[in-house]
């Protein structure tokens, strides 16, 4: 049998494979954007047999595609899913998986390692036994690694076996819609782009927040923190394409140079106190979820102030805020203009990623009527709001993975940005233990700690709410 591209799935009983690849490749395979010779492997431990797990998956499939369930293009997608079942932390496993792929002639792997961190060392080691699996491509899922020395050491480790430029660290916040229209907004509306500079931009706020806990996350988060689960793996990724320079060109290659010299600018956080730059805080009950320490002293929320020394926007405020149980679920960018008059409000640009996507900007115009009293006026583009748009847009993993397929890096991260985001959180985290920076109690359902309002010193903002 010839196959042109098979997609491995180490973990492929997992939450991630049910909840969001499963759902991703049946997307792509109602749209045509599998190849036509494809195949999906699933690697798990459970004692499946193909058609046992083709079962399973299709539940999963009509539970979390964004399209109504079409019994024929899962019936496409599941012709092509075998189950391999073996256990990938051991190695004596590898040979019977090198002889199950030696039965095809294979043109291409793709390897996704949808596990914990902790796997990647044991799954990279197993394939050295299977001929032709260094030449494929690796998709790898954050967080990456547990520490920053762990990280370097598994990126070593991996670079040693799969080539760099062909591996895929994926973040689904960068296969969002909106995010990926940052660009679009920035540099093809010259209303923006003349004035994305520090000269005309007060400040720029980004906001994730979640109104869930950890659920059943907690033996990871209590180890991670909102500073690495969101902040270092999400949240700066973002804040680049926001602060970037325009790229020479929009390849891969340029795009990437750009969003790494804004992560080589941010100021070193031990230019002020913890205190004036960082506020955290715990969610009242968060000791007592499953799998969490009962004397946990890990953050759920984060907010931070940062700045950006480079010409375009040295001086100008970056605040980022992040927490669980925050009584709403959503993920906001909000740039604030500088005001026309120190008695008008300021003009707000706001870019809604989750879960309502679209783009609002608030300005001032005169009351209608005789007052010349000045009021705020709001244009909005609801994007998620319009069915046929909403219909057409990919979800994140499925662009994502129609991006490795194709070969298209432009919107994976790369390792010298994952570590310059280490290297920043790991200094704020010793600095903020070193000063013995407290973590605030808060109450679920509410913004965070009241003290988050405290970044905002010294100006007249405070977050957009």
């Amino acid at each position: 049998m010839n196959i042109g591209v098979n997609l491995t799935i180490f973990g492929g009983t997992g939450d991630l494979t049910f909840r969001k690849l499963l759902p991703a490749l049946y997307m792509l395979e109602h749209t045509g954007s599998l190849p036509a010779d494809s195949r999906v492997v699933i690697i798990g431990r459970r004692a499946y047999e193909s058609e046992q797990y083709r079962a399973e998956a299709r539940g999963w499939v009509e539970q979390f595609s964004r399209l109504p369930f079409d019994a024929e293009v899962f019936a496409r997608l599941a012709a092509r899913v075998v189950y391999f079942r073996m256990d990938f932390t051991d190695p004596a496993a590898y040979p019977a998986l090198a002889a199950f792929y030696a039965r095809d002639a294979i043109a291409a792997h793709i390897f996704y390692f949808a596990v914990a961190p902790r796997f990647f060392a044991d799954i990279t080691d197993g394939l050295r036994s299977v001929p032709g699996a260094g030449r494929g491509k690796v998709v790898i899922e954050k967080p990456f690694g547990e520490t920053l020395d762990l990280a370097r050491a598994l990126n070593r480790q991996l670079e040693d076996f799969f080539a760099p430029d062909r591996i895929y660290r994926i973040d689904h916040y960068l296969g969002k819609e909106m995010v990926r229209n940052i660009q679009a907004l920035r540099f093809t509306n010259a209303v923006f782009s003349h004035v994305w500079c520090r000269e005309c931009i007060e400040a720029v706020e980004i906001s994730a927040l979640e109104d869930v806990g950890v659920e059943t996350r907690g033996g990871y988060y209590d180890q991670s923190g909102a500073l690495m689960d969101m902040v270092q793996n999400h949240l700066f990724q973002v804040l680049t394409i926001l602060a970037m320079e325009r790229p020479a060109d929009f390849s891969a290659t340029a795009i990437h140079a750009e969003q790494l010299k804004v992560l080589r600018a941010l100021r070193p956080f031990d230019r002020a106190p913890a205190a004036e730059t960082l506020v955290l805080g715990q969610y009242e009950g968060y000791t007592a979820e499953p799998k969490v320490d009962p004397l946990s002293r890990t953050e759920t929320f984060a907010a931070m102030k940062l700045f950006i020394d480079n010409d375009r926007w040295r001086g100008t405020p970056f605040f980022i805020r992040t927490g669980k149980k925050t009584g709403v679920r959503e993920t906001e960018i909000a740039v604030v203009f500088r005001r026309a008059a120190p008695d008008l409000p300021p003009d707000v640009l706001r870019i809604k990623v989750q879960p309502t996507e679209g783009v609002g900007f608030r300005f001032n115009i005169k009351e209608p009527g005789e007052s010349e009293r000045i009021i705020p006026a709001v244009m909005d583009f609801c994007q998620s709001c319009n069915l046929e748009y909403h219909r057409n847009t990919p979800e994140a993993y499925e662009r994502l993975l129609a991006a490795c397929i194709r070969g298209d890096q432009a919107w994976f991260s790369q390792w010298d940005q994952i570590e310059a985001s280490w290297s920043a959180i790991a200094a704020l985290r010793a600095q903020a233990r070193a000063q013995a920076l407290p973590v605030l109690p808060y109450a679920p359902g509410s913004r965070g700690p009241r003290e988050a309002a405290s970044l905002f010193a010294g100006t007249e903002l405070d977050w957009i709410e």
